[in-house]
C-alpha cells in the first residue's frame, strides 16, 4: 500500500471506480434536499408546472459541457480538474485565477449545508425532546467529517454509497406512488415539458426564476474530474462518471418534480404548494412540507418520518463530498507552487491532510462567526452561502468551456463536435445561465433591498450592499487569484507540465 504513495505528493491511484465518484457527485448535489428546498420554491415563484421540464432542460444543456469536460479530463488528469484545465489552455496565471473562484464555490456550498444541516437537526432532535443550538449540531458533523476525510476517500465513499441509495430509494418510492395513482387529474406530460411551459411567465419573470433554481440544483456534478488521479482509469471512469452523474441527477429531479405536480393536479399546483409550506401564513416558510404532504397522502406517514431523517443524512453526504473537493484543490494548488509545499503532501492514508485540516478551520471560523452574532443557519448562512457557490461554479465552467477549445485548437486530437462546437454552445449557455443568476441574486440569497419584491421581473438585479458584496465574490477571487500567481511567479508548474500529461 505504501508504494502507491511512496513520495507523499500524489493522491492514490486505483482507490474508485465509476460507481464511488458518482456517489460523491450526487451526493454533492443532495438530491434530497432540493426537493424539499429548491423545487418547490422554483414552481411557486417560477413556472409552476412547467418545472420538471426546465429541470430536464438544463440537464440536457449542462450535457453540452460535458461533452468538452471529460475530452479534456483524457489529456489531464489532476486533483484540481478545472484548475488544471483551465492551466492548461491558458497559463498557469489563469489556471490559479480559476482554482480561487473554484475554492470560494466550494467552500460556500459546504458552509451552506452545515447551515441547513444545523437549523435542520435542531429541528429534529427538538421533536424527541434533545434540544440543543443549531450550531452544537453542526459542529458535531464538523468533528465527523473532518475525522472521515482524514482517513481517507474510501471510507468517505462507503458512507456515501449507504446514504444515497436510502435517499433515492425515497424519492423514488414517493414519485412511483403518486405516478401509479395519477393524482386528481392524472399525469399530464404537456403541462411540464411543452415549451410553452417551460417558458411560462417569460425569461425574465417565472421562467427565469425556475431556470436560475434548476442550474443551482446541479453545482457538484462538475466534482467527477477531481477525483481523476484516485480512479481506475482516469480516461475512461472521469467521462463514464460525468455523463451518469449528469443523467442521474436530472432524471431523479424531472421524475420526482412531475410526481409533485402531478401529486396536486397541474391546475391546483400552486394552492398545493401554499397550503403545504405555509407558516403562520407565509408560503414557503416550510418549503419540505410540500414532498412530504405528498409521501403522508400517497405513501404514509412512515416514509415521511424516514425522509426527514434522510435529509439530514443527505446534508452530511454533501458535506463529506464537497469537503474532499476543497481538500483536492488545496492540494493541487500545494504542488503546483501557489500554496506551501505542505499542501502537496498526503497522510499514510493517502488523503490531503493540510488540505483537509485548513477547510476544516475555514469552516469552523465561519460557523462561530454566525453562532456568535445570532445570525440565522438557514435564512443567512445557507441561503447566502449558497447563492454565492452559483455563480462562482457557472463562471468557473465558463472559463473551462472556453479553455477547451483552446487546448485542443493548438493540440488536436478530438473531433468538431467535442473540441468545438459542444463548448461553444456550453459557454453560451452557461453564460445566459450566469446572467439570470446574477440578475435573481436577490430572489436566491434573499439580498434585496429593502421594500423590493425579489420575485417581481422588475426587480431584476436590485441588490442591497451585502448582495453586490457576495455577487461580486467569486469575480474578486478570480482577480486575487491571477495576483497571487503573478507575484509567486507560476509559470512553469507540475500544473502545466509533467504532472498532468
Amino acid at each position: 500500500m505504501a508504494s502507491e504513495n511512496s513520495d507523499g505528493q500524489s493522491l492514490r491511484k486505483g482507490r474508485l471506480g465509476v460507481a464511488g465518484i458518482v456517489f460523491f457527485v450526487v451526493a454533492a448535489s443532495a438530491p434530497l434536499v432540493g426537493m424539499t428546498g429548491a423545487v418547490p420554491v422554483a414552481m411557486l415563484a417560477g413556472n409552476l408546472a412547467g418545472t420538471p421540464g426546465t429541470y430536464l432542460a438544463v440537464g440536457l444543456a449542462l450535457l453540452l459541457f460535458s461533452v468538452g469536460y471529460a475530452a479534456m479530463s483524457n489529456k489531464v488528469t489532476n486533483a484540481g480538474a478545472f484548475f488544471a484545465y483551465v492551466g492548461k489552455a491558458f497559463g498557469p496565471k489563469a489556471g490559479v485565477a480559476s482554482a480561487f473562484t473554484s475554492i470560494i464555490g466550494y467552500i460556500t456550498i459546504q458552509l451552506a449545508i452545515y447551515g441547513f444541516f444545523g437549523g435542520l437537526m435542531a429541528g429534529q432532535m427538538a421533536s424527541v425532546g434533545i434540544n440543543a443550538p443549531w450550531y452544537v449540531w453542526t459542529l458535531i458533523a464538523w468533528a465527523l467529517v473532518t475525522g472521515l476525510s482524514l482517513l481517507s476517500v474510501d471510507v468517505g465513499a462507503k458512507v456515501l454509497g449507504t446514504l444515497m441509495v436510502l435517499e433515492l430509494l425515497s424519492l423514488l418510492t414517493v414519485a412511483a406512488a403518486v405516478l401509479v395513482n395519477g393524482g386528481p387529474e392524472g399525469i399530464n406530460l404537456g403541462a411540464s415539458f411543452m415549451p410553452s411551459a417551460i417558458f411560462a411567465g417569460g425569461i425574465g419573470g417565472g421562467a427565469g426564476i425556475a431556470i436560475a433554481f434548476a442550474f443551482a440544483s446541479f453545482i457538484g456534478f462538475e466534482a467527477t474530474a477531481i477525483y481523476g488521479e484516485e480512479s481506475v482509469n482516469p480516461k475512461k471512469t472521469v467521462p463514464a462518471a460525468t455523463y451518469w452523474a449528469i443523467g442521474i441527477i436530472t432524471a431523479l429531479f424531472s421524475i420526482v418534480s412531475l410526481a409533485m405536480v402531478t401529486g396536486f393536479g397541474a391546475t391546483k399546483l400552486a394552492d398545493g404548494i401554499v397550503a403545504t409550506s405555509s407558516v403562520e401564513g407565509t408560503p414557503l416558510a416550510n418549503p419540505a412540507g410540500v414532498l412530504f404532504a405528498l409521501s403522508d397522502k400517497y405513501v404514509g406517514n412512515w416514509l415521511t418520518q424516514i425522509m426527514g431523517w434522510l435529509v439530514i443524512s443527505s446534508l452530511f453526504a454533501g458535506l463529506l463530498a464537497f469537503q474532499n473537493a476543497n481538500s483536492r484543490y488545496f492540494f493541487a494548488l500545494g504542488r503546483s507552487g501557489v500554496l506551501p509545499t505542505r499542501f502537496a503532501k498526503t497522510n499514510p492514508s493517502g488523503a490531503p491532510q493540510a488540505g483537509v485540516i485548513l477547510t476544516s478551520i475555514l469552516a469552523a471560523l465561519v460557523i462561530i462567526f454566525f453562532a456568535v452574532a445570532g445570525l440565522d443557519p438557514i435564512l443567512n448562512l445557507f441561503f447566502w452561502m449558497s447563492a454565492v457557490t452559483s455563480i462562482a461554479i457557472f463562471l468557473v465552467e465558463i472559463f473551462v468551456s472556453l479553455a477547451v477549445v483552446a487546448f485542443f485548437m493548438r493540440e488536436g486530437g478530438e473531433t468538431v463536435w467535442k473540441s468545438k462546437i459542444a463548448p461553444i454552445a456550453s459557454a453560451l449557455v452557461l453564460a445566459g445561465g450566469l446572467y439570470l443568476l446574477m440578475g435573481r441574486f436577490n430572489l436566491l440569497a434573499g439580498t434585496a433591498p429593502e421594500g423590493v419584491d425579489p420575485s417581481l421581473p422588475e426587480s431584476t438585479w436590485q441588490l442591497n450592499s451585502l448582495g453586490w458584496v457576495l455577487v461580486l465574490s467569486p469575480f474578486i477571487a478570480a482577480i486575487i487569484g491571477y495576483v497571487v500567481a503573478s507575484i509567486r511567479k507560476v509559470h512553469h508548474s507540475k500544473m502545466v507540465d509533467d504532472v498532468l500529461s
